[in-house]
């Protein structure tokens, strides 16, 4: 059975739901499938003017963006902590980067995307990067600004135009963001927000409209949108969560490690790809990382998302609270021992304590699956050999992290480490002018930088005879 079957129908509405308070916040109407289409064929006819676009025009208008969406700043912030859960002053972060994403895009998509000359028998040889229409993202819920920006932004700087079939977790950030785009002045259908059935979805694909799909989400899930993406000979793009591996060798700064270990895991109440799930530990240093970094654990402050003190809200909905739950009870039904945390929380709303995990195994989930939730397991190893194993040791391939003080050490490591991002002595983060994507389980295709703003182009080679 196709994934899609699971959808609401067209003529179902649904309401958001506020994690932390588990009260209804709007009903939204699912769009029509006609409808959806028709806002894919409008996107087509707008990509006839937005292509034409002269580079200094799109420009100003990214600028613009950045500048509407920093005079939404509240809006929006407000939006995302009510609709899935986000402390409000990581909700203020998440606008301001889509805001700083916006002026650099801006600033070298030109040069990103400029031609490239290449020697060779002919008289003049280079490529262009040509934009290919309608770019649909199949976005998910756990940054719901930044997603969305993080895909649109590059492919409409590139010339393509964008539709957003955003999670219908948080519709209403979907639709402020179109408002945001139409403020800054960018052409009608330029940028659209869809909200649809996930039957609809399937639709969008298939129609002549559209030419590519950018999917970030669940590896499942990924591999169908890819599947039907290749049905119709489609470019995609998938980004597909991780298992990052947080590697701290016996001459790391533990101090620095730990502080930010807790900060990698905690963001975002521990619902992000990038999030540092695995925490590797040469043995020498072990007892002493595991109590600085379970001391900055207990630190964060768990609570109402809107009050700027709080660090770690809740989980988006209940069925992640419940898995959560699960993977702490796995987990000690096979050895693990609880340091901190481990329940949910009483009183409304999804929240779950910050939990860290000691003598965690290979047969337990928090070690293997992709956890979305502030679970940390804490693993003990005896070397690097023992180190660059667990790290590579899961199907996914998107961030990790190693912390030493020796750079020979550490570039040894980063060649062995299977992955799409790695950071030493830092966390795991992405930035617009670095690629942003994974290997193996994790998906293909890189967002941002050049590399990023070319996926969704036509890599067109020219040569020139004599005329």
């Amino acid at each position: 059975m196709s994934f899609l079957k699971a959808g609401l129908s067209a003529a179902e509405e649904f309401w958001t739901i506020d994690p932390a308070t588990e009260g209804r916040l709007e009903s939204y109407a699912i769009m029509d499938p006609g409808f959806a289409l028709s806002h894919a064929q409008g996107a087509a006819r707008a990509f006839e003017g937005w292509r034409d676009t002269g580079f200094p025009d799109r420009a100003a208008l990214m600028m613009s963006l950045a500048k509407s969406l920093r005079a939404n700043r509240e809006r929006l912030a407000r939006m995302m902590t009510h609709e899935m859960g986000k402390p409000i002053k990581q909700s203020h972060s998440e606008v301001d980067k889509c805001a700083w994403t916006a002026e650099v895009v801006a600033e070298r998509g030109e040069k990103w995307l400029d031609r490239e000359v290449i020697e060779t028998d002919s008289e003049s040889s280079f490529v262009r990067f040509e934009p290919l229409g309608t770019i649909l993202g199949v976005m998910p819920w756990n940054f719901p600004a930044w997603q969305a920006i993080r895909f649109a932004v590059p492919a409409i700087m590139a010339g393509n135009v964008a539709l957003l079939r955003h999670s219908n977790v948080v519709p209403g950030t979907a639709l402020l963001l179109e408002q945001v785009f139409a403020q800054a002045g960018f052409p009608d259908h330029v940028f659209k927000a869809l909200i649809t059935s996930h039957d609809t979805v399937e639709l969008l694909i298939a129609s002549e409209w559209v030419k590519g799909v950018s999917f970030t989400g669940s590896a499942e899930v990924g591999c169908e949108v890819a599947a039907s993406a290749a049905k119709h000979a489609k470019k995609t793009v998938l980004e597909l969560g991780g298992s990052d591996p947080f590697i701290v060798l016996k001459d790391a700064d533990l101090d620095r490690a730990a502080e930010a270990a807790a900060e990698s895991r905690l963001i975002n109440s521990g619902q992000s790809c990038i999030n540092a799930k695995r925490f590797i530990v040469e043995e020498e240093v072990y007892e002493e990382f595991r109590e600085k970094f379970v001391n900055e654990v207990a630190s964060y402050i768990v609570g109402d998302p809107l009050d700027p003190m709080t660090d770690v809200g809740p989980l988006v909905r209940e069925a992640q609270l419940d898995e959560a739950v699960s993977l702490v009870r796995d987990a000690v039904r096979k050895g693990a021992k609880v340091l901190h945390g481990g329940r949910r929380m009483a009183g409304k709303g999804y929240f779950f304590e910050p939990t860290v995990l000691d003598e965690v195994n290979r047969k337990m989930k928090v070690a293997t699956q992709e956890v979305f939730a502030p679970i940390a397991p804490l693993i003990k190893v005896k070397g690097e050999d023992e180190a660059v194993e667990w790290a590579n040791g899961t199907k996914f391939g998107l961030g990790a992290a190693v912390w030493t003080r020796d750079p020979a050490k550490a570039s040894a490591v980063v060649r062995r480490l299977e992955a799409g991002l790695v950071f030493v002595n830092g966390e795991v983060k992405s930035d617009p002018r670095m690629p942003f994507g994974g290997v193996k389980g994790s998906g293909y295709g890189r967002e941002l930088s050049k590399f990023g703003i070319r996926e969704f182009t036509n890599v067109k080679g020219v040569n020139f005879y004599k005329f």
